[in-house]
Formats: C-alpha cells, sequence, structure tokens
C-alpha cells in the first residue's frame, strides 16, 4: 500500500531508486542512475529486469500494468517510473 502523506512523488522516487539498487546493483549507490538515465540503455535493466521491475511496482504500489503500458515512455527511467506510478496511483484512487 503506497503512503498517502507527505510529497508523494519524493516517496515513489526513493522507493524505486532503492529497489533498483538494491536489486541490480547490488547496494552499490555509486552505480545508482540519475533521475533520467535511461535504465535499459545503461544495462541496468534487461527484459527480465522489467519484468521483476513491474512486480515490484505492482506489489508495492498496489497498481496494475498492462502489457500495452510497458514502454521506455512508463519505464524507461526513474523519473518515468515515478510518474507512471503517480499517475497510477491517483487514478485508482479516482475509481475509489
Amino acid at each position: 500500500m503506497p503512503c498517502l502523506g507527505g510529497n508523494m512523488e519524493q516517496h515513489v522516487t526513493a522507493e524505486i531508486r532503492a529497489f533498483i539498487t538494491s536489486a541490480y546493483l547490488f547496494d552499490d549507490e555509486s552505480r545508482a542512475p540519475s533521475d533520467d538515465d535511461s535504465l535499459l540503455e545503461s544495462g541496468i535493466l534487461d527484459s527480465t529486469g522489467v519484468l521483476e521491475l513491474i512486480e515490484f511496482l505492482e506489489t508495492r504500489f498496489g497498481i496494475n500494468v498492462a502489457d500495452n503500458e510497458t514502454v521506455p515512455h512508463n519505464l524507461g527511467t526513474i523519473a518515468n517510473i515515478t510518474r507512471y506510478v503517480d499517475e497510477k496511483i491517483a487514478d485508482t484512487a479516482g475509481a475509489a
């Protein structure tokens, strides 16, 4: 369940950054990408990594990532992932 207080965007970014650093960079924060670095082009994520990222996002933030949403515009950078998750959370909250 997402944190609903404070600055949601910063919270989401921190959660995503922590997951990527832990799961793909073996906790080496010196290798952490900037928010706008391509996770695919930098070699941090591959196709399996994208699937793991989707599973994390769905579990951690209670969202559903549709197959047609698994594009770089949504999942290519930390900034894109943050925007995407924020939008999905807002859509979910609006539908409730």
